[in-house]
């Protein structure tokens, strides 16, 4: 199926809505064409702002640790709205798509206090790579805390030049294994080259050690951290309520992707994608080629996704089991449905800014932190 034809059959079949106000688009995508958007659903509320936030996580006690791009990780009081840093933190190779990333608690927080971080780490000889850390969050009585023990648990294997596609997103399963979006740092062929762990999904044990189970794990080396290849940039990851896991990832120019993810599946990149190289040159779409697992949707015009959830609350109960993904270049928030092993947009919200992470709150409601210095912290809730 052609690229052309893929948007029509996408137009055609779902509401879309989208801003018609862009900001410089992200190095990975250009902004796409302006079309209609759609009436807002729900109030916003500013509670704050940071300096180019990148994720966030809700504690226990409802309030959120909020990664900064630069290298700072904030505890922030939503009843107050006060936020401290938290000094143990990694040192980051802060840089063009590189540095803090996301922050993630174990399933177990609550008794053994322990807080995954990912960050783009410094190599020798002008090379960087994604990393990720475990350590034991330990607050004050002032807002304030630290991060004790904390030790590296995975690493990009190699580092390389350049500062994009770190991926380094990170999610706790059902089965209480981690998983860690490892992109393909702009090197194409690493997708699929299994002495490299770049270009893949990652599942590993809580400790950093690989699970018996993997599919790859006869292979030995980083081939055994493997559950899924030929990926790109990844930039999101969401368990349904089913158990199934939802990628979705940057394309080249125009080809964003939403996949749903099988063990030990080839989704083909850099040998085809529904978009097409920088330069010009065309890149196979993924219908030439039916052996690599297609993507369930496909948006060309980009939306450049960012930050991903699938909501489970009642506070929006019209939305329950719906996704959500932030759009970087579309200044939106896409809302995605799900159909058993499919997939589709059903509306899209302008929010007139760069949207990097999108969670949601203990009470229900959404919470957006919008991308670069002076990031705004949103919370949606239902107007009315």
């Amino acid at each position: 199926m052609t690229r052309k034809l893929l948007l029509t059959l996408a137009i055609g079949l779902t509401p879309v809505f989208v801003t018609t106000a862009c900001s410089a688009a992200a190095p990975d995508a250009p902004a796409p064409a302006a079309t209609p958007k759609t009436q807002a659903a729900f109030n916003s509320t500013e509670f704050a702002r940071f300096d180019e936030p990148w994720a966030m996580a809700f504690l226990p006690d409802g309030s959120l640790l909020v990664t900064e791009k630069g290298g700072r990780l904030q505890h922030f009081d939503i009843g107050t709205k006060q936020k401290h840093e938290i000094s143990g933190g990694p040192k980051v190779a802060y840089g063009g798509q590189g540095g803090f990333g996301d922050v993630v608690l174990h399933p177990a927080f609550a008794s053994n206090q322990l807080v995954y971080l990912s960050y783009a780490e410094q190599g020798s000889n002008d090379t960087r790579g994604a990393a990720v850390a475990r350590g034991k969050l330990v607050l004050d009585g002032k807002g304030g805390g630290t991060l004790q023990d904390l030790s590296v648990i995975w690493r990009q294997d190699a580092k390389v030049s350049g500062n994009g596609h770190y991926g380094h997103r990170i999610a706790f399963g059902p089965d209480g294994k981690l998983w860690i979006t490892s992109s393909e740092r702009q090197k194409f062929d690493p997708a699929q080259d299994m002495k490299s762990n770049l270009g893949k999904l990652i599942r590993l044990n809580d400790d950093g050690s690989v699970p018996a189970d993997n599919p790859f794990v006869s292979q030995g080396g980083v081939a055994a951290q493997v559950w899924s290849l030929g990926h790109r940039n990844m930039l999101g990851i969401a368990f349904d309520g089913s158990g199934k896991l939802w990628v979705h990832e940057m394309g080249p120019a125009g080809g964003d992707e939403l996949n749903l993810i099988t063990r030990g599946e080839n989704y083909g990149y850099p040998i085809v994608s529904n978009g097409d190289h920088y330069d010009g040159r065309p890149i196979p779409d993924h219908s030439t080629r039916p052996e690599f697992a297609a993507p369930k949707i496909t948006w060309n015009p980009v939306i450049s996704p960012a930050g991903f959830m699938i909501y489970s609350g009642d506070l929006f109960p019209q939305w329950k089991g719906s996704g959500f993904i932030g759009g970087l270049s579309s200044q939106a928030l896409v809302r995605v449905t799900f159909d058993g092993e499919n997939a589709r947009e059903a509306e899209r919200f302008d929010m007139g800014a760069r949207i990097r992470e999108v969670e949601q709150g203990p009470d229900g409601a959404v919470w957006i932190l919008e991308d670069g210095k002076d990031g705004k912290l949103l919370k949606l809730t239902p107007k009315g």
